[in-house]
């Protein structure tokens, strides 16, 4: 993002307005005072709008203006320049008249004079109005127009210096404000890139694209933010997480391959959409549902992993170029801790394959070799009694230890292999998380599927079934210190309302969810299921006396979405 331009040293701003004041008119210096305390008064404010205000009220009080007004402009970059005013701010003149204000001031613009017979809110005599520009630095953000003198008469070449002095403090307060509302807004950025960077790593996300299209849409102010990676077999862009107040419909919505706009951000490149109207947001949903909207690219170097889009409510002020340069470096950032996320998952599969060829080379070296040696005692042992009893049940050891053998060298041989893919499918995608989740719990889990999951499970809500798995096998690990876990999907659940349904339980007899603790990992679980139109909630688990937590996580079948 660009420096802020220096703010203009206050001592040197006093010192020209003092020169420009010299052998000027007794009326003039006599209302001097009323100037300092004017300008004393303007200081700065929590927002532009709110110093923009204070300075329109002072102006027209300074030279006993009837009404006033302050044009802002749009600033260079901003998608909207060019196509009228940024803000309006208004003294005196009426909630009617603010309309014909925005056009006065516009014109005013435009020629650096207001027009000759008006001025805003009402027709008025000639030199009823005043017009000063207000500069920050060296840039020209609006314009002050003043109308219709109390005392009936026009406007004075004293009034006009003491305004165009206080247009000059007033630059300096707004460009304070600015330097600081960009500062604080920068640091929202950054603080923003930090949680998810630190999320996603850490884990307790359960969901990296979501956490990153929830932090986004809070950090734009928009009323949706979603993140699109390419699609499966396809050359489109597919939403892959949706955050949004309500469920927007937008979850696996593809942006198709022959969009202008996918060529340009897989090469990089940010799409802003300015007319929300003939341009709805992916394509896909209502034209106008959405206003201003953008959307940068996921990118890590040269690595392109996908797409964050945003957009605001409808007749909400458009992005501003400040606020695009934020979002794409924190998108970038977004992308690297995706990145730095899926090495870290690759270590851990590499990891579980090590862990595995070395308990294969323990059982073959050590294990077998035991046992076969076992063996042969016995049947030494076998040869040397002359009991029958004996013998009898030495062979039956030594048939034992040879079936025991055998059973070794099989899981032996089922550890030195790749690990098979996993069927397609939902019955597939639960197994195989059920089967990584064994690896640190110690201990299978057991499962059992309800109902023709793979036939009622569109491949949507399946997604979302899978990560809800994911992230209560992996709370029950790290927080639950669980001995004993049961995962039930049942394609033939009923919702409260009675609209059929996949519901996903996940008990175990851990220590249970404390009263105090932190549970994002279970807000997490109600914002997918809420996002399909769902629930998810808790209750006692497996232990005695109830001890433990229940995971339920729910949502409706194709075509029964509320």
């Amino acid at each position: 993002m660009a420096a802020a331009a220096p703010s203009p040293d206050p001592l040197d701003v006093a010192a020209e307005a003092t020169r420009g004041l010299r052998g000027l008119s007794t009326e003039l210096t006599a209302r001097l005072p009323r100037l300092l305390e004017a300008m004393r008064s303007l200081g700065t404010g929590p927002d532009a709008h709110t110093v923009l205000d204070r300075i329109v009220r002072t102006a027209a009080e300074l030279v006993g203006a009837r009404r006033a007004a302050i044009g802002v402009h749009h600033a260079e970059g901003d998608a909207a320049a060019g196509q009228g005013l940024a803000d309006v701010v208004t003294y005196g003149v009426t909630e009617a008249d603010r309309e014909r204000c925005a056009e006065l001031l516009a014109d005013a613009r435009r020629t650096d004079t207001p027009p000759a017979t008006e001025a805003p809110g009402s027709s008025q005599p000639s030199g009823s109005y005043l017009t000063v520009p207000l500069r920050v630095g060296e840039e020209t953000f609006g314009i002050l127009c003043l109308a219709g003198k109390r005392d009936g008469g026009p406007f004075t070449d004293s009034d006009r210096h003491l305004v165009e002095v206080l247009a000059t403090e007033a630059g300096i307060a707004i460009g304070h404000t600015r330097i600081q509302g960009a500062t604080r807004q920068r640091e929202r950025w950054i603080e923003g890139s930090v949680a998810v960077t630190q999320a996603v790593l850490s884990g307790d996300a359960g969901d990296g694209p979501a956490v990153v299209a929830e932090k986004a849409r809070e950090l734009a102010d928009a009323a949706v933010g979603i993140v699109l990676l390419p699609e499966d077999g396809g050359d489109g862009l597919k939403a892959v997480a949706v955050a949004a107040d309500e469920r927007s419909g937008l979850l696996g919505a593809v942006l198709p391959a022959r969009s202008p706009a996918v060529p340009r951000l897989l090469a990089g490149q940010p799409v802003l959409i300015e007319d929300p109207a003939a341009d709805p947001l992916l394509g896909t949903g209502a034209p106008g549902r959405y206003g201003p909207s953008m959307m940068v690219p996921l990118s890590s170097g040269d690595r392109v992993l996908g797409v964050l889009a945003t957009a605001r409510e409808r007749d909400a002020d458009p992005f501003t170029a400040t606020e695009r340069t934020l979002a794409a470096q924190f998108a970038a950032q977004a992308a690297v801790a995706l990145v730095l996320a899926e090495a870290q998952r690759d270590r851990e599969r590499l990891a579980v394959l090590e862990e595995r060829d070395r308990i294969a080379r323990d059982l073959h070296d050590l294990v077998v070799q035991r046992l076969f040696a076992t063996g042969m005692l016995l049947e030494s042992a076998e040869r040397q009694s002359d009991a029958p009893e004996v013998r009898e049940r030495i062979e039956r050891a030594v048939e034992e230890l040879g079936a025991t053998i055998q059973e070794v060298r099989t899981a032996i041989f089922a550890l030195q292999q790749t690990p098979p893919e996993t069927p397609p499918g939902l019955r597939g995608r639960v197994l195989r998380e059920v089967r990584a989740a064994a690896v640190p719990l110690g201990f299978q889990p057991s499962l059992t599927f309800v109902g023709p999951v793979d036939d009622l499970v569109v491949s949507v809500t399946g997604a979302h079934l899978v990560a809800a798995l994911r992230e209560a096998l992996s709370n029950a690990f790290r927080h639950a210190g669980a001995e004993r876990i049961e995962v039930v999907v049942d394609a033939t659940a009923r919702l409260a309302d009675g609209r059929p349904a996949v519901r996903l339980t996940v008990a175990d007899d851990g220590v249970g969810v404390p009263a105090d603790g932190r549970r994002s990992g279970l807000a997490n679980l109600a914002r997918r299921a809420e996002a399909l139109g769902g629930s998810s909630g808790f209750a006692p688990g497996l232990a005695e006396g109830g001890r433990g937590t229940t995971v339920v996580w729910e949502a409706p079948l194709p075509g029964e979405a509320a």
